[in-house]
């Protein structure tokens, strides 16, 4: 199978998240979508995202919801820091009958020179790359690189969710209805303690 990894620290999972996991799996050349729960971005200095197992939990409430997608723990069973083609490379070694292909926003291409072995991942693994508003998608993108001119866009960010909640603002359509529940019955991100 080919599979699509789409991986991130998900602090917390919103709807814009889910919409390309749902589009990726159905239309984006993939049998299966991933979706990998990062402990710590290392282009993220300074961020601390709240406890592995929640985001975990709220990760696999929305794969349960969408057709051929998964939630992973892959990557936090790795050493840290955690570096992508380090996470495609040990995938590769311990799933040998699938091929993985690295799905990421507009956003992390306008980066990913700055990734670790970014060249690698694209040689080795390829990539997809799915649209973001403001972000430029390349027009001819290079060997490896695939792009998802179609799929629908949302400016959802986890930051507008996190600040949402410390504010006592309504959340209800920018994250799953499971993932507002969640939030809410947890206390998570809100600055008031239950």
């Amino acid at each position: 199978m080919r599979i699509g990894i789409y991986s991130g620290s998900f602090d917390p999972i919103h709807t814009g998240h889910a919409m390309v996991a749902n589009y990726c799996a159905q239309w984006g050349g993939v049998d299966e979508v991933w979706l990998m729960v990062s402990r710590l971005n290392p282009l993220k200095e300074g961020s601390h995202p709240i406890e592995d197992l929640h985001r975990l939990h709220m990760v696999k409430l929305v794969a349960e919801m969408c057709r051929n997608v998964k939630a992973s723990d892959f990557e936090l069973g790795l050493p840290q820091p955690s570096y992508t083609y380090v996470t495609l490379c040990r995938l590769r070694e311990q799933y040998p009958e699938h091929e993985f292909v690295l799905i990421v926003g507009s956003d992390n291409w306008a980066n990913f020179g700055r990734w670790r072995d970014a060249h690698k991942i694209i040689r080795d693994f390829g990539l997809l790359i799915y649209p973001r508003p403001g972000y430029e998608i390349p027009e001819e993108p290079p060997a490896g690189v695939e792009v998802l001119p179609n799929g629908p866009t949302s400016r959802v960010s986890s930051t507008f969710i996190r600040e949402a909640v410390a504010l006592d603002r309504n959340i209800n359509f920018f994250v799953p209805t499971v993932v507002a529940e969640y939030i809410k019955e947890h206390n998570l991100y809100s600055l008031t303690p239950k």
